[in-house]
């Protein structure tokens, strides 16, 4: 069950980040309260999935879920530059995701 409260605290990861450019530099009330409400989400479904799971592989698993989910809407939603190089990059870090999970026995 942990591995699924970690995919799930990453994809809250990546809704605190966006939710971080929405806000408006934490001005504007209800992006701001979403964003809060999603840190703390993430943070809580984090500290449950490191019960079963090894702190190094969970944080690393966790940041990488975020940055890949982050950077791929950031590319959709904000038109950031969507190279080759960038998406590679990013690929780079989902090969990373899943060799974590590999070699740590995940289902």
């Amino acid at each position: 069950m942990s591995w699924p409260l970690l995919f799930v605290a990453g994809c809250f990861e990546i809704a605190w980040a966006i939710g971080l450019a929405y806000s408006d530099d934490l001005s504007r009330p209800v992006p701001t309260l979403a964003t809060g409400l999603a840190m703390l989400v993430s943070v809580v479904l984090l500290a449950r999935a490191v019960e079963e799971l090894p702190i190094g592989t969970a944080y690393a698993v966790w940041t990488g879920i975020g940055a890949v989910g982050t950077a791929s809407l950031g590319i959709v939603l904000f038109d950031e530059p969507a190279t080759l190089a960038r998406i590679g990059f990013i690929g780079l870090i989902v090969v990373g995701i899943v060799g974590l999970h590999l070699v740590s026995g995940g289902p």
